[in-house]
């Protein structure tokens, strides 16, 4: 195999581009920190973007779309035919990230790694078409080592794409029947957790459907001997197409210097993946909220990872990213607008 272009070196932060937006910080009309995480959430984009003051006018989305042949398993409560009908949806404008992008003027990128229905063609998704969804995890690795690399390739040509487009904030996004199940079982392999206290409900599980679930990854797990030391092959056994392609679409940010908003727990999944394959990545990523499911807490616990928001949401898409994009705009905005004492002839606090 040629070098694995995922191992490439990151961009580094601006340290000056931070330095200046710290000490405009102290300079502006109000107490010292009394924007609480929205200032260090500002000086941390000044340095992303090697500007004092950062702008977030340009936010790509990327909905990256497969299905998962663990589904055999009985492990989701919709049919796997509704992976392609939403591909539908969010080309047709009727999906909840589809009016988001809207609202945010963003891009919206939708991209079918590979659905049941090998013959699907829509107008306005690109098909990579790596295969009918990946094979049963429960049974057989859920990759072969050519749709792993393709996966991730097909994520890094998105944020290539974003990056020709001038974007200045990348949003993954992701649809695929039984993808929870996929996420946690990366998580478990990656965490040495018990998928017992990864599993959630995912689209609407019962308890019962829950344990069975975690059983369907235990199997797994034991199945193929992943270890946490080796995310790709962990990623490749038990992930998915979607998952693959976000970790590769992170990385890919973090080497072109664009940062990342991480959606919900498979997004958080994807990026605990990408910082095991190349930690100099981590500093990319900024964390949208704190979803539903069980497994998210501990995801964003192994990133270190402070969310924004905390809105009990649980439906995926990058949903959660796009509704924290006005909330990073706002900090963007009180950064750089805000008057100086200097310049509001306020009187400072003595030195």
């Amino acid at each position: 195999m040629t070098h694995p272009w995922w191992l490439d070196a990151c961009q580094p932060l601006d340290l000056d581009a931070m330095d200046q937006a710290r000490a405009r910080q102290q300079q502006l009309t109000k107490p010292a920190g009394s924007l609480g995480q929205l200032e260090p959430l500002a000086v941390l984009l000044a340095g992303l973007q090697g500007r004092e003051r950062p702008r977030l006018e340009q936010v790509w989305i990327s909905i990256f779309a497969g299905d998962h042949g663990v589904v055999e398993e009985g492990i989701s409560a919709y049919p796997q035919a509704v992976t392609g009908q939403m591909l539908r949806n969010f080309v047709g404008g009727g999906a909840a990230i589809s009016v988001l992008a809207r609202q945010l003027d963003a891009t919206l990128d939708v991209v079918d790694l590979g659905t049941i229905d090998p013959a699907l063609e829509l107008p306005g998704v690109r098909h990579l078409r790596l295969g009918a969804g990946t094979s049963n995890l429960a049974r057989q690795p859920a990759m072969s080592q050519e749709q792993l690399h393709e996966a991730l390739q097909g994520g890094r040509d998105s944020a290539l794409r974003a990056v020709e487009q001038g974007a200045q904030l990348f949003i993954g996004g992701e649809m695929g029947i039984g993808n929870t199940t996929a996420a946690a079982a990366l998580a478990s392999a990656l965490l040495d957790c018990p998928p017992s206290a990864l599993s959630g409900p995912g689209t609407g599980l019962d308890s019962a459907g829950v344990r069975h679930k975690a059983q369907v990854i235990e199997r797994a797990l034991a199945l193929h001997g992943v270890e946490a030391d080796d995310p790709l092959h962990a990623l490749g056994c038990v992930g998915g197409f979607e998952i693959a392609a976000l970790a590769g679409a992170y990385l890919a940010c973090a080497q072109q210097g664009v940062p990342v908003l991480v959606d919900g727990f498979i997004c958080s999944v994807a990026a605990l993946v990408a910082v095991r394959l190349n930690p100099a990545a981590r500093p990319w990523l900024l964390f949208a909220h704190q979803g539903a499911e069980p497994g998210h807490q501990a995801v964003l616990a192994a990133l270190e990872a402070e969310p924004l928001l905390a809105l009990g949401l649980r439906l995926g898409e990058g949903s959660g990213a796009a509704l924290a994009v006005p909330l990073l705009r706002l900090a963007c905005a009180l950064h750089g607008q805000m008057a100086t004492f200097a310049e509001a002839a306020v009187a400072d606090r003595p030195a």
